[in-house]
């Protein structure tokens, strides 16, 4: 299942990952692999990265944060080509992914001998960014019947899935719920009114995806391939003042 329907998809440029993603899905559909397993591998490969950042070695770091954008994705597909949804899944990839942000993050800092307040900030803006992709994104997927295991306002642990333990859900939903309630709350009180105007042009959401987890996985490899790592948190900052942008055009678009 494609998480929006033909008539509603955009250019995602987030989500350069997907084509390799399906490859390995559908590699691995017949196989004893599992999306959580994928999802643990893109773990690894995320913690890789920032070893070869801890150690300067910028372009291989560069390689394996792009890596881990496709495994991102490659769990999601290989889960809907087995037809195994699972909120296990979906919390456990948003759980790495706001961890490795974390370690990311840290790992540009202490190689660039920085101030902590930039480090804290860029964390910050980061997580913003792709809060606002997935908030607007989201409200799309569960207005046309698309991908529903995540939803616009987690305020209650879901209904696990058939093949999946209620505990394990309640625990890491409780998890998540730590690390990004505070991103997704800030989001949906900055624009409320986004869930009852879902009328986002393709154009507008292909804007957006600029801000995605993936988009900005390939902003850092490009900057650290180029020698350019002093300029990746202070980037990152400046890149946040995109959020109100997109917000009052999302308001401006739906007057």
């Amino acid at each position: 299942m494609s998480k929006l329907p033909a008539k509603h998809r955009f250019l995602d440029f987030s989500d350069y990952g997907r084509t390799p993603a399906r490859w390995i899905a559908n590699l691995l559909k017949d196989t004893f692999i599992t999306p959580i397993q994928i999802t643990l591998l893109f773990g690894v490969v995320g913690l890789m990265a920032c070893g070869f950042i801890l150690y300067n070695h910028f372009y291989f770091a560069g390689l394996f944060l792009i890596l881990k954008s496709i495994l991102d994705a490659a769990d999601g597909e290989l889960a809907r080509v087995k037809k195994t949804p699972s909120y296990t899944g979906r919390y456990l990839d948003s759980i790495f992914d706001i961890l490795l942000n974390t370690l990311i993050v840290l790992s540009i800092y202490y190689v660039t001998h920085g101030s902590i307040l930039i480090a804290v900030l860029a964390f910050l803006g980061i997580q913003l960014q792709g809060t606002l992709y997935n908030y607007y994104y989201v409200i799309l997927r569960n207005e046309f019947d698309g991908d529903d295991t995540s939803r616009i306002n987690e305020k209650n642990a879901p209904i696990a899935f058939p093949g999946e333990k209620q505990k394990y859900v309640n625990l890491l939903y409780t998890i998540f719920n730590i690390l990004y309630r505070g991103f997704d709350q800030f989001i949906y009180y900055a624009d409320r009114q986004a869930p009852k105007n879902q009328k986002f042009p393709n154009w507008f959401m292909s804007c957006i995806s600029l801000l995605g987890l993936g988009s900005q996985m390939l902003l850092m490899a490009v900057m650290l391939s180029f020698g350019l790592v002093n300029y990746v948190l202070p980037f990152f900052i400046a890149y946040t003042a995109l959020v109100p942008v997109f917000i009052v055009l999302r308001r401006y678009i739906n007057r």
